[in-house]
């Protein structure tokens, strides 16, 4: 089974290094895995995005139009992708930053307040942590423990940081429930 997710937000969210991380505990669960990044000139502030495909069998191609998931961060990125998920799939959509909906009545929309929820851990900068944990609990399209796994490893080094992120992802997990 294959499935595809892409994450879009401003440069400078972290949406590029949540999608390595799922690809990342794919990879450590022996799946087939592609992390294909994309951001403008800009980096920080301009549009980045990425898209991570994950299937049992070889990919035949990491370029994909319709991804049967989405984690967005900002409005432009839901104006301009939200009609792309495939039905069915799950939007996660940034709720601090995006006071409208997707539109769609055929996905799974979870709005979450991941900035407000990352202040209150101790950083905004966790918001896309608390993203990933929230989509990953939602969709199931990974092993929470797998993410858990490969956010110590990515802020190992840094104490602080890593208390904050598995902090953030434990909340983000906790409000794809409500």
């Amino acid at each position: 089974m294959q499935s595809e997710v892409m994450f879009a937000g401003f440069g400078g969210q972290g949406v590029l290094l949540s999608g390595k991380i799922l690809a990342e505990a794919a990879m450590e669960k022996q799946l087939e895995v592609a992390w294909v990044p994309s951001y403008g000139p800009e980096m920080r502030g301009g549009t980045a995005y990425c898209t991570v495909v994950i299937s049992d069998r070889p990919i035949r191609s990491p370029i994909i139009r319709n991804p049967m998931h989405m984690v967005v961060m900002n409005r432009p990125s839901l104006e301009k992708f939200a009609k792309m998920v495939k039905p069915g799939g799950v939007i996660l959509v940034n709720s601090s930053l995006i006071p409208i909906t997707s539109g769609r009545n055929d996905v799974d929309e979870l709005r979450v307040p991941v900035m407000d929820i990352a202040t209150n851990v101790g950083d905004v900068r966790s918001a896309n942590i608390v993203a990933l944990g929230a989509f990953v609990a939602r969709s199931k399209i990974i092993d929470f423990e797998l993410i858990r796994q490969m956010v110590r490893k990515e802020f190992g080094k840094k104490e602080k940081s890593l208390k904050i992120n598995l902090a953030a992802l434990e909340e983000g997990r906790k409000a794809a429930s409500v």
